[in-house]
């Protein structure tokens, strides 16, 4: 049987759920099937060194190299080799993204200058999939010769920012759009009526088995998780859109009550500078701390003894159900999606989206031993594995 070629598009491997999504999927991917090719815009990120050793990494030509440079360096480069047109675009790509506040709505609309700078991909595929929503997704539309285009959406679009005009067009283009939870494929239907034949709902892969594994590691910083104190975790991006202002004010209303909490956050982010200045004014220095990247986050969940996830919105946290899987009495704000994840005082709880409403809840579990039991237990008889998602894929592609 001859194997079917696949390609993956995203812009890198960058530690966010979309690319943690991503290479849960390649791991479960029957290779003698398959020849996969992934296409990145840029061959970097944390999770660059999981990616299977069969996966074969396609390289961005030298114009897109040259266009992410610096603004002079790449208009004075595209000028010295004549090249009018991409020094036209690369500052048209910097005015759009300076001038349009909503990053969603500048990477929609600057896409049409970033595209300038690839060119098509020479090798013609039996699908090809926009793993991440925008300019992935575009990529694949504009740039790729594929018999099934299919485009894949991780976050709720109604909550997402983005302009559904601009999208429509590149949605009508492709065979399936794809995303990750009931709610999300509600809130894509009620934005593109029109295909709502084309939604499917495919949960993100995540395997118990290989987490409770990686879970009995060591982890790198022996210091953390002191005896004595209340060991809090969330992994989030450090994004507005993840909460993390409104942990840090919950942290300091239960040290203001006199509780004993070291709180650690696993992630990175463009709001580091701005929350490290919001914890210090805070006086939490020695109770909020942002840990960065970790490649395996799961000896730190393993040893928390609350799991907190603040966010304003999300498509489906695959942190979550990485908690879930580990045990771990979790509270998740109430977030559009938090519903398909948590039910509230069975195997989690769902507080209001405010630092005081997080804050109470956490001390609920602190004072109240019996339902911190209550969750723990509940969780352990839980169906968590989703490796049979992977039959899904198989039967669209």
């Amino acid at each position: 049987m001859k194997k079917k070629n696949i390609l993956f598009v995203m812009p890198s491997l960058s530690a966010g759920g979309g690319e943690k999504s991503l290479i849960n999927l390649l791991s479960q991917i029957n290779f003698d099937l398959y020849n996969v090719d992934l296409f990145l815009f840029s061959k970097s990120g944390e999770f660059f060194t999981l990616l299977p050793k069969e996966v074969n990494v396609i390289d961005p030509k030298v114009n897109h190299l040259i266009f992410t440079t610096t603004l002079i360096k790449s208009v004075k480069s595209f000028l010295k080799n004549k090249k009018y047109q991409l020094a036209y675009s690369r500052i048209m790509f910097t005015f759009k993204n300076r001038t349009i506040k909503n990053s969603a709505i500048s990477e929609q609309y600057s896409w049409k200058y970033l595209s300038a700078s690839f060119d098509i991909l020479e090798k013609e595929y039996d699908v090809a999939i926009g793993y991440l929503e925008k300019s992935s997704i575009y990529f694949v539309v504009d740039r790729v010769k594929s018999k099934k285009k299919i485009g894949w959406i991780h976050t709720n679009y109604a909550n997402s920012g983005m302009d559904n005009r601009y999208d429509t067009p590149y949605f009508k283009q492709l065979d399936n759009i794809v995303t990750v939870s009931q709610e999300c494929a509600n809130a894509l239907k009620d934005n593109f009526p029109t295909l709502t034949n084309k939604i499917k709902v495919i949960f993100n892969i995540i395997s118990p088995k290989v987490i409770k594994t990686l879970s009995k590691e060591d982890i790198q910083d022996s210091y953390l998780f002191e005896e004595g104190y209340i060991n809090i975790v969330t992994v989030a991006r450090l994004s507005e859109e993840k909460g993390i202002d409104q942990a840090i004010k919950s942290c300091k209303i239960l040290v203001n009550k006199g509780y004993k909490i070291k709180w650690y956050v696993i992630g990175e982010g463009n709001q580091r500078e701005k929350l490290e200045q919001l914890i210090t004014i805070n006086d939490l220095n020695n109770h909020f701390i942002l840990l960065g990247i970790r490649e395996n986050p799961y000896p730190y969940i393993k040893r928390a003894d609350i799991y907190v996830q603040p966010s304003k919105y999300e498509g489906k946290s695959i942190a979550i159900d990485e908690a879930k899987i580990l045990k771990k009495p979790i509270i998740v704000t109430n977030f559009k999606t938090a519903k398909d994840q948590i039910v509230c005082g069975v195997n989690g709880l769902i507080v209001e989206m405010s630092e005081e409403c997080i804050s109470l809840g956490i001390e609920k579990l602190i004072k109240e031993v019996e339902i911190k039991e209550k969750l723990k237990n509940n969780l352990a008889n839980e169906n968590l594995g989703t490796e049979e998602e992977i039959d899904k894929i198989y039967t669209m592609l």
